[in-house]
């Protein structure tokens, strides 16, 4: 039995080196905040900034079309006419609908 202890390295049974890697491994996997909470947070962020970068860019889109509509009347006839299916008297609009799938 003696000969078992004798093949396991001193630093093992230093107090100082098992208090910091029981620190380390609790801190990696057993705390609130482990690597995983962490880096499933940090997966989250991204996906919300991509969001709201999304969500920016189409805000500004709308402005610009709204400022659009408000300033020019040829854009309110375009708008009305490719949204609604607004015609004038006396014209056919016809809607073209395609299924095919492009790849």
């Amino acid at each position: 039995m003696l000969l078992k202890f004798k093949k396991i390295p001193a630093i093992f049974y230093n107090k100082y080196i098992l208090s910091i890697a029981f620190f380390v491994v609790w801190m990696l996997f057993f705390d609130q905040r482990d690597v995983f909470y962490v880096w499933q947070q940090k997966h989250q962020l991204k996906e919300l900034l991509q969001k709201k970068a999304y969500y920016e860019n189409e805000i500004k889109m709308a402005q610009n079309d709204l400022n659009n509509l408000q300033n020019n009347p040829a854009a309110i006839e375009k708008f009305a006419r490719e949204k609604y299916l607004m015609k004038k008297p006396n014209e056919d609009v016809f809607v073209v609908e395609s299924d095919v799938i492009h790849n």
